[in-house]
């Protein structure tokens, strides 16, 4: 199983066009938070009817997963915490989505919402506990927050994770912890792109400007783990002891190059979306 795995994008079309063309080549994508962006001048409801378009595109060539991230909310439940309510829609087009878990060949799934309070922190401790009872021998999380005091939420100057998470990992040790949040931290001294607590390891691609977005493509059945922004492109042996830095890629698959020659995909673009753009 091969897996495309991105976060924080932000509502950059661009992006958003390019993980469309890249998906047909893969067996699941994972999508880390973040899809919208409060500080876009489009509106926040327009962003969300864009960003539903493009998922259902996507559902219709792979499978997907999606968490919410700290951009997506756009609700408050009863007892006044953000929630990201238009996620939970993406069901229907059959992704997994905040509260899921699912099974995917011998891989357990176990996705995540972004929590803003008690109430929604304590449903993940619930649901956590509840996937453990089903859980595989290889089993990944996609929560949106790296962990605290990890190289993969290190902002420069302090951490930026989530330090619940960190005791979530220490009681369950799931295999691999998908996340986002901290765009700087795989860029930066001391940060990195991935970490390893336990036998737990952890990736945060980070963010990049312009198309295509930085990703990660975890080759599951080698054990590979692929780091791919511009200029850096590194890999790691997950089955081997944590070794910084991670080794530069020379020799890539035809399968992993072809990601670089992929054409313009712009006419894929469903005809309502340039205009939401233009708004």
């Amino acid at each position: 199983m091969r897996c495309l795995v991105v976060a924080d994008l932000h509502y950059s079309l661009p992006q958003f066009d390019w993980l469309l063309s890249a998906a047909p080549q893969f067996d699941l994508v994972i999508f880390a938070g973040d899809a919208l962006d409060v500080g876009s001048s489009v509106d926040f409801r327009a962003q969300i009817v864009v960003v539903k378009k493009y998922l259902a595109l996507l559902s219709g060539l792979t499978r997907v997963i999606l968490c919410s991230g700290n951009h997506d909310l756009d609700e408050r439940n009863p007892e006044g915490e953000k929630i990201a309510r238009w996620i939970g829609d993406v069901r229907e087009l059959g992704i997994a989505c905040d509260g899921d878990s699912l099974t995917i060949g011998d891989t357990f799934f176990t996705v995540c919402p972004w929590w803003d309070g008690p109430l929604v922190k304590q449903r993940i401790e619930d649901q956590l506990r509840e996937a453990a009872t089903g859980r595989l021998k290889r089993w990944i999380w996609v929560h949106h927050a790296p962990p605290a005091n990890s190289p993969t939420s290190w902002g420069g100057k302090r951490f930026f994770g989530d330090e619940e998470l960190v005791q979530w990992i220490r009681s369950y040790q799931p295999s691999m912890v998908i996340s986002g949040h901290v765009h700087q931290s795989p860029f930066i001294a001391d940060g990195s792109w991935f970490d390893q607590l336990g036998s737990t390891w952890v990736f945060n691609a980070g963010l990049q400007p312009g198309r295509p977005p930085v990703h990660i493509v975890l080759d599951i059945d080698n054990g590979i783990a692929f780091w791919l922004p511009l200029g850096y492109e590194q890999y790691i042996d997950l089955n081997a002891p944590l070794q910084r830095p991670a080794a530069a890629i020379t020799n890539p698959p035809a399968w992993l190059t072809s990601l670089g020659r992929i054409a313009d995909p712009i006419p894929l673009r469903p005809k309502s979306l340039g205009e939401a753009r233009r708004s």
